[in-house]
């Protein structure tokens, strides 16, 4: 059999959920390369496959991924697991594919699951638009930063949080998106699932209240709903106050309305109308 690289997606949480194509493919592989060997190998245990395991962590694959890709090259047929669903989907298995793919080495994906479309669908969110963030930022500069960016994005927001950071997660987009809703997917397809849906000052709350009782467990991703008409009405109005009190300065320092309607609308992002209006009520 000719070498390549087979990208083995596990589930999520229920071990029904186990692709039939991945677990032929740690059956026939050389050799399992895994995040976490001790994982993949209670994974392997369950399915009765006996396979050698080797370690590619964030930490190894760096240094590592060239090797992979030459042993690939060499004839040698390896899977690779992550700890959980969809490897390439926020972890290390996504810098191993494109090592290969810059190479020319052969990539077999097998589709699987993954914990965000499941809790994309599980959110009861009707945007037919996604945006996958990534694990949410520790940070609170980043936070702002990363949220700032997606702030007009028609779209839900999708991040990975741990139990340890949902509270302050949760903080942080309340004050960003105050009038939006969001939902808490947490142990995803697991005994203990839950989904929590509600705006996000109330989950805050909740979840600030289970972090005061140390009750959080398991995995989590949160699923944000798109901005709504009310949150650009909002917005709308907040642009509208902060142009009166600009149009106010510029009339103090003696500007024509024409040019005091060109300014409002340059800053604030206002309909020249509206923003003519402003600058004959200053």
């Amino acid at each position: 059999m000719a070498g390549k690289l087979i990208i083995c997606p596990t589930p999520i949480g229920n071990l029904g959920d186990m692709p039939q194509r991945a677990l032929d493919a740690l059956t026939s592989a050389d050799v399992v390369c895994a995040e976490d060997t001790r994982v993949t190998g209670k994974l392997l245990a369950a399915f009765g496959i006996g396979k050698r395991l080797e370690r590619l962590d964030e930490a190894l694959i760096g240094s590592r991924a060239d090797g992979i890709v030459a042993r690939v090259e060499a004839g040698e047929v390896i899977a690779y697991c992550s700890d959980a669903g969809m490897p390439g989907v926020s972890d290390p298995g996504l810098r191993l594919v494109r090592a290969c793919r810059e190479a020319g080495a052969p990539v077999e994906v097998l589709p699987g699951p993954t914990a965000t479309a499941t809790a994309y669908v599980a959110s009861g969110c009707t945007n037919p638009r996604f945006y996958f963030g990534g694990f949410f930022p520790r940070k609170a500069g980043e936070q702002k930063a990363a949220l700032d960016a997606v702030r007009t994005l028609d779209a839900a927001l999708i991040y990975y949080e741990s139990p340890n950071r949902i509270a302050g997660a949760l903080a942080a987009l309340a004050e960003a998106f105050p009038l939006r809703e969001a939902a808490v997917c947490r142990e995803l397809t697991k005994l203990h699932e839950e989904v929590v849906r509600d705006a996000l000052p109330a989950l805050r709350d909740e979840f600030a209240a289970r972090e005061a009782a140390g009750s959080i467990k398991g995995e989590i991703v949160i699923v944000i709903d798109g901005p709504s008409e009310a949150e650009g009405q909002a917005a709308q109005e907040s642009a509208e106050d902060s142009a009166r009190v600009r149009a106010a300065q510029l009339k103090a320092e003696g500007a024509r309305n024409k040019d005091i309607a060109k300014t409002l609308a340059a800053e604030f992002g206002l309909p020249r109308n509206a923003a003519y209006e402003i600058a004959l009520e200053a």
